[in-house]
């Protein structure tokens, strides 16, 4: 990194640029950033994954959620709180002091309304790669974190719906 006057100047060389923490960091920073750019800041792109998982999976089990979504369970919990607080979830307490979730119809209107912009988020997160690229780049960032194989096998590099 060179300094010139107030301006700073970044060469591409710089071990930063090398380093696989700082890129997953800018990786999420860009993804964050875009995602509010879709869609506001009503709703956390953690919450929007929890939405989206309570979608699929109506009436699971916060520790369930948890795993899902790769959070650990009292984070999930906080989370929910603050769903059930919105209107968007309702819990239930079920035996051994666990509790399921389902999205209530405020909650299924929220995510409604932000589905049809999610492919175009997409779009726009991947455009400076090419259509390979882009398949490619999801299936390493799935084998990163340990995600199985087929999970984002898609012809399109589309998650699944």
């Amino acid at each position: 990194m060179h300094l010139h006057g107030s301006r700073m100047n970044l060469r591409f060389d710089d071990h930063l640029y090398h380093e696989p923490g700082h890129l997953i960091r800018r990786a999420h920073q860009l993804a964050v950033a875009t995602f509010h750019d879709t869609h506001g800041r009503q709703v956390t792109p953690v919450q929007y994954a929890v939405l989206r998982t309570l979608d699929a999976d109506p009436g699971i089990d916060q520790v369930t959620l948890a795993d899902k979504v790769a959070l650990d369970t009292s984070t999930t919990a906080d989370i929910a709180t603050r769903l059930e607080a919105k209107g968007w979830i309702v819990r239930e307490l079920l035996p051994r002091r666990q509790r399921s979730l389902r999205l209530t119809s405020e909650g299924r209107a929220v995510l409604g309304a932000m589905l049809p912009k999610v492919e175009g988020m997409y779009q726009a997160l991947l455009a400076h790669l090419g259509p390979g690229e882009q398949a490619e780049f999801l299936r390493l960032l799935g084998k990163f974190v340990h995600m199985p194989a087929d999970a984002t096998d898609r012809p399109s590099g589309k998650p699944r719906s």
